[in-house]
């Protein structure tokens, strides 16, 4: 049954695709979809506007149209279901991996104790060796039960910072843990459980958040403050904004 409600409505020449507005719909009812945010059914929106803070391009306004009435319950039946399709895709992935493939296989490569750490040579001595500790390092990859993350040096970096910073490893890696992905491409939903899985169960010293000045790039802050959230606990926070020349142009502790 279709009534004038309020609803909420996007604006697409505005909005960037950034995903930011993703994680604030509770019930699931905005997506990315071909580089845009769609409003997935208007049944799943509820129009109290919770997502209209978290768009930098201000593209979301709550208007009021005709259609259909709000309904809880095709909220739950879409949330299982997405929960239901997410764990078959989890799956399917897992079964497509060769066994022989790195990216099936959790690798150590640092030197466990601190000892082993401090006489390890510098990459600036070596020029060359690699300071990255451990495989695999995509966020969709590294489960939240990997021994590696435990106690760490969290480094969250988006993938284009390893390209555009001219010294990646050595300012930013060496003695850090890190997980690299794209909130723009990926699911930024799935991003903010497996992070607040993190951030509830491995204990972790510190978290780095690496970006790109892009504004899509920005919602990496949000999937974090978000996980935090759901996490119920809190962990030292330094957020890194780099230039797409790769120069550093912003540092703030949360």
């Amino acid at each position: 049954m279709k009534i004038i409600r309020k609803i909420i409505k996007i604006d697409e020449e505005l909005c960037n695709g950034c995903g930011l507005c993703v994680p604030d719909c509770a019930e699931g009812s905005l997506q990315i979809i071909d580089g845009k945010a769609r409003l997935v059914a208007d049944k799943l929106c509820d129009g109290l506007g919770a997502c209209l803070g978290s768009c930098p391009t201000g593209a979301l306004q709550v208007i009021e149209r005709e259609a259909e009435d709000f309904s809880e319950e095709a909220v739950q039946e879409f949330l299982a279901q997405k929960k239901i399709q997410e764990k078959k895709e989890e799956t399917a992935q897992a079964s497509l991996r060769p066994s022989g493939c790195p990216s099936a296989r959790l690798q150590t490569f640092a030197p466990q104790t601190p000892c082993q750490m401090a006489n390890k040579p510098s990459l600036a001595v070596t020029g060359g060796t690699s300071a990255l500790s451990h495989w695999p390092i995509q966020i969709r990859l590294v489960p939240p039960t990997a021994p590696f993350l435990q106690n760490a040096d969290l480094l969250v970096a988006a993938d284009c910072s390893a390209v555009s910073a001219p010294n990646f490893q050595t300012d930013f890696l060496v003695g850090k843990v890190v997980m690299m992905g794209c909130p723009k491409f990926d699911d930024a939903q799935s991003y903010v459980q497996r992070f607040a899985e993190i951030i509830a169960t491995c204990n972790l010293n510190s978290l780095t958040i690496l970006i790109m000045e892009v504004p899509c790039c920005s919602s990496m802050v949000g999937i974090i403050k978000q996980a935090m959230e759901q996490a119920g606990k809190t962990v030292p926070v330094e957020q890194i904004t780099l230039s797409t020349r790769g120069e550093v142009i912003g540092r703030s502790m949360w």
